[in-house]
């Protein structure tokens, strides 16, 4: 080995002593967790829809879902999930169309994480629809602070008879 060598190897000896441990943040474990969520346990709480009157059937609506776990609640870093808020923004043709959801989970122990997603609609016969989101976790407190992840919901509904029953998928790692 020549002096230059050495001299290199031993430069940045301190560097790969600092970037080893770094290392461990970046090889978190992603964690999964998939669940149905029922009509039973499923109310819309609000739900405000204005005709825009450019055509028939074009309706923008703003609305508010909250889902309950009573039984067998998915468990989320090891916590159950007690209920999910989702607040929300459509623009809709005949139960066609895009829109904007906005999530809070809540679980039991009261600590809580955040997602923002887009929903596409699609009819699927007279009042009905299937929507389908796929959006980020942008936050959360308590133990799941710096949570980061994506959710993916597909959802069968009536709005008009306040029905909404649908499949939620969650991947999500947090910090060590």
């Amino acid at each position: 080995m020549n002096w230059l060598t050495k001299s290199l190897a031993l430069a940045l000896l301190p560097c790969l002593t600092i970037v080893l441990p770094a290392a461990d943040v970046f090889a978190q474990e992603k964690q999964q967790v998939s669940f149905k969520t029922s009509a039973e346990n499923t109310k819309y709480t609000q739900q405000h829809m204005i005709d825009v009157g450019d055509f028939p059937g074009h309706q923008v609506r703003i609305y508010e879902i909250q889902r309950t776990f009573p039984n067998n609640a998915p468990m989320i870093n090891g916590v159950a999930l007690k209920e999910q808020w989702t607040r929300a923004i459509s623009d809709y043709t005949d139960n066609n169309g895009p829109g904007t959801t906005y999530g809070i989970y809540v679980l039991e122990n009261g600590d809580k994480f955040f997602t923002r997603s887009s929903l596409v609609a699609q009819s699927s016969g007279p009042g009905k629809l299937t929507a389908s989101t796929v959006g980020y976790i942008i936050g959360g407190t308590g133990k799941l602070e710096g949570i980061k992840g994506i959710v993916r919901t597909v959802n069968r509904a009536d709005p008009k008879a306040g029905v909404n029953e649908g499949q939620t998928e969650i991947e999500y790692t947090l910090p060590k």
